[in-house]
Parts: structure tokens; sequence; C-alpha cells
């Protein structure tokens, strides 16, 4: 067996030393709850401000415009849901457009608006995943409320012309809502010039704790809360944030916007030396673009070989891989987004997603590269 080699990171990521140690200074010092006036109170506001102003300051935002949440999934609810009631209450618009290959919370968001009387337009995507800005103009119009599209596609990589995109979405008078979940820590990010209304984080995707989350929310844009009961994020997000938490976040974000340069050239270089040996493997292919694609991740088929025989093989031997979005594990449908992308279900059953993080190693890689091959081999013999 070669050793404990972990590449889901896509679905999450193991928290950096920095971050644990923060994490266990919060528990300690920001007990208090950060609503309370008190001394205890005061300091877990402190540093539950301090964790806001980082988590700003890695997307370019003001630190006010910055909700936090219990992580992505939240985050695309609140943005998604409140900013279609928002704009329906406002302009009586029901028209929603979003990509079909959109993380599965965004698209159970749509789901859930579906059944309250919102309409769902879906602009196509080619056969590996992109998106034709002229073909989404096609589908905005003044009908349409809130544009949705991730700036990372969570399975293939495929980075969006999100900038553009937000440009057709606000000259129709919609608003744009972006998950930048996969894409944080990976891409420079700038709310300005994405020029978009919302966007979505998690922490635990970036070298963070699980439990964290945020949306960005443009100053000046007012949306209704999930969830009532509370005054908590300006009344935006209720309930007592979880502090120790979102102080590991804040510190992640501001590790991740400080040595993202050295670690996009990392993930790409490790991503790629993986790539070019699995591809040297007969029947092996990509699925998805080789660019414009997050660094971290490559989604390969091996022609004769399910995904879940070959991730359940290669944990056995000690790798860890997925066969696509961790939310969605325990399907045994082929993935959504390979057969929006025109891919067959029998292609699309081959799939298997292999996220490079920062923590790899090129021996890793390469030992990887060696077991690859008789895997393979074993599974289509079988």
């Amino acid at each position: 067996m070669v050793r404990r080699i972990y590449l889901d990171h896509n679905s999450t990521t193991r928290p950096l030393p920095e971050v644990r140690a923060a994490v266990a200074l919060a528990l300690d010092e920001g007990f208090g709850n950060p609503s309370s006036p008190h001394g205890p109170g005061r300091r877990a506001r402190q540093l539950l401000e301090r964790a806001r102003g980082q988590v700003a300051g890695l997307i370019g935002a003001a630190p006010d415009e910055v909700v936090f949440t219990s992580g992505g999934t939240e985050s695309d609810n609140l943005g998604v849901r409140g900013a279609a009631h928002a704009m329906r209450a406002r302009t009586g618009r029901r028209v929603l457009v979003a990509s079909p290959l959109e993380h599965p919370a965004v698209l159970g968001s749509l789901e859930v608006l579906g059944g309250e009387g919102f309409a769902v337009r879906l602009v196509p995507v080619d056969g590996e995943g992109r998106i034709d800005p002229a073909a989404a103009a096609r589908c905005i119009d003044e009908e349409v409320a809130v544009c949705c599209f991730a700036l990372a596609n969570h399975e293939i990589g495929t980075l969006y012309p999100v900038a553009e995109l937000a440009r057709i979405g606000h000259a129709a008078g919609a608003l744009v809502f972006c998950d930048a979940v996969q894409a944080a820590g990976k891409v420079p990010l700038d709310v300005a010039a994405l020029g978009v209304d919302l966007l979505a984080l998690s922490s635990h995707k970036l070298y963070g704790p699980k439990g964290a989350g945020a949306l960005f929310q443009r100053r000046g844009l007012e949306l209704p809360p999930l969830v009532a009961g509370g005054h908590q994020e300006r009344e935006r997000r209720p309930g007592t944030e979880a502090v120790p938490a979102l102080v590991g976040f804040g510190v992640a974000c501001e590790l991740a916007a400080r040595d993202l340069p050295a670690r996009a050239s990392h993930l790409a270089r490790l991503r790629d030396r993986l790539e070019a040996a699995a591809l040297a493997i007969d029947g092996a292919t990509r699925f998805g673009p080789r660019e414009p694609r997050v660094a971290s991740t490559a989604s390969l088929g091996f022609a004769g070989v399910p995904g879940e025989l070959l991730m359940m093989s290669l944990d056995l031997e000690g790798v860890a891989i997925s066969t696509g979005a961790a939310c969605s594990s325990g399907s045994i449908d082929p993935s959504p987004v390979l057969l929006a992308l025109g891919e067959s279900r029998e292609r699309a059953a081959t799939a298997a997603r292999f996220s490079v993080g920062i923590d790899n190693t090129d021996q890793e890689i390469d030992e990887l590269a060696a077991l690859l091959p008789r895997l393979v081999a074993r599974i289509r013999a079988a």
C-alpha cells in the first residue's frame, strides 16, 4: 500500500497550522457572545470583526458587505433565494437564469424558487462546459430577476467569464449572483472587477475550518433573511456567529491572499503532471477544457472503468479522490454536470475527479502515476 495521498481538495481541505492555532485561541479568548456588551462579548466581537476584514480583503470588498454564514450551501441559498424574492417584491420579475453546471446548492435553490412561482432558464453550454456570452445574452431580458453563474465549476474546473456575464445581466436590470466557492484561494478575486452583486464563499474549501462561510452582499442591496429570530449580521443572517470557526476562516483568507500566486503555480504544475500520466493510459479522457480552468482540478475517465470502482480501488491503496460533488456522494447516477455537457451516461459514469492541494508533492503524484495503470487494467479485466 502507498502512503495516504489526499487528492480530494475540491471536497474539503485540511486546515492550515496558522488556522488551527487561531481557532484554538478564539475558543479560549472569544468564548463570549459577540452580541453581548460585556468584556467577554466585546472580545468575541473584536475577533469576529477582524475576521470579517480578512475575508473582505480576499475579495476586494468592504467589511460591512460581508455576511457570515455556516458555509457555501447557506451562502448560495441566502444569495439566490434572497435576491429572487427581493427583486420580485421590488420589480415583479419572476425569471431566473443560470448555467446547468451550477453547484447542487444553487440548482437546489432554483428548484425551491420554481415551486414559489419563479421560472428558470438554463443557458446552454458546449461540450467542454464553457458558456458563450452571446448565448447567455439570448436568455437574459427585462423579465429576468437574478442571473446565477459560478466562477469555477466544482467538478471539471471550468472558469467562466463572470465579469462579461455580469455586464449582460446588469444591462437587462437583473441582479447577478456568483458562487466563488471553488475559485477562492485559487484565482484572484475582486468583486468590483467581477461586477457581481452577490458572491458566495466557503471556509473549508480554502484551508479553513468547516462550519463557516460568507456572502458578499453589495452595499445598498437589501435581501430578506432565510430565517427569523435574531439581529445578528445586521439582521441579514440571524443566529449567534460561530466565532472560532469564523476566526479560522479569516486567517485562511488572509493566507490565501498572501500566497495566491505561489499556490496557483504549484497547483497547476501538479495537476498537469497528474494529467500527463493519466492521459498516457489507453482509453483515458479528460472531461472539460484544458483552459480556462482552475488550477486544482482534473476530471478524468478511463474507458470501461466505472469511476466509483476506481475511487474505491484507490482508497484501498491509500489514495483519496472523488467522483464529483461531495454533496452528491452516494448517488448511483452519472454526474449531472457531464450529462449537461452531452456525454453519454456510460462515459459520464467513468468520471473521477482528482483535485490537488497546496500540500501535495511531486512524489505523491508520481506514486499515483505508477499505481493508476495497474488499477485500471485490473478493473477492466474484472
